[in-house]
């Protein structure tokens, strides 16, 4: 593993321990030549996967960017990195034994907002206002209309029973 600092292969691993839902091997590691530490992940890919964009554009997956953009959703927010670890996982893991080797930019991000809607409302709002394009305030509104419409739905049901 090259280190970060100056470059040099020679890297040393001092700590090895599995994450919390043991689908990633956290590793800390040190840099023989300047003493830099750092931290490496190792996660079983199943597959590479290709993301059809809207464009008609094709992109490798790429699980740093989603990553980022739950992150950037849920930035000030009251979340652990642990369930954002979770989440982002869960959803590798669910397009990964699809076994489509090519996925819609579109099933990526709807599963993103379904898993962003039990997580944290805030962060389902932000990642929907980017993901469907919000243009105005009204835009806002009539989605947040909707949501309290399928919260009350919901609400009905549970009642029902």
């Amino acid at each position: 593993m090259r280190c970060p600092y100056c470059g040099a292969d020679n890297t040393q691993v001092k700590d090895s321990r599995p994450t919390e839902d043991n689908t990633t091997i956290r590793r800390r590691r040190i840099c023989v030549d300047c003493g830099g530490r750092f931290t490496t992940f190792e996660r079983i890919q199943l597959r590479e996967l290709t993301v059809l964009k809207k464009s008609g554009r094709r992109a490798p997956f790429d699980r740093d960017k989603l990553v980022r953009s739950v992150q950037v959703a849920t930035r000030k927010r009251d979340v652990e990195p642990e369930r954002i670890e979770r989440l982002v996982s869960g959803i590798v893991r669910r397009l990964e034994s699809r076994g489509e080797p090519e996925i819609n930019a579109d099933e990526i991000g709807t599963m993103v907002l379904k898993a962003l809607k039990h997580l944290d409302d805030v962060a389902y709002v932000r990642f929907a206002s980017v993901y469907q394009n919000f243009r105005e305030a009204k835009d806002f509104s009539s989605f947040l209309g909707d949501m309290e419409e399928d919260a009350q739905d919901s609400g009905d049901d549970d009642r029902d029973s």
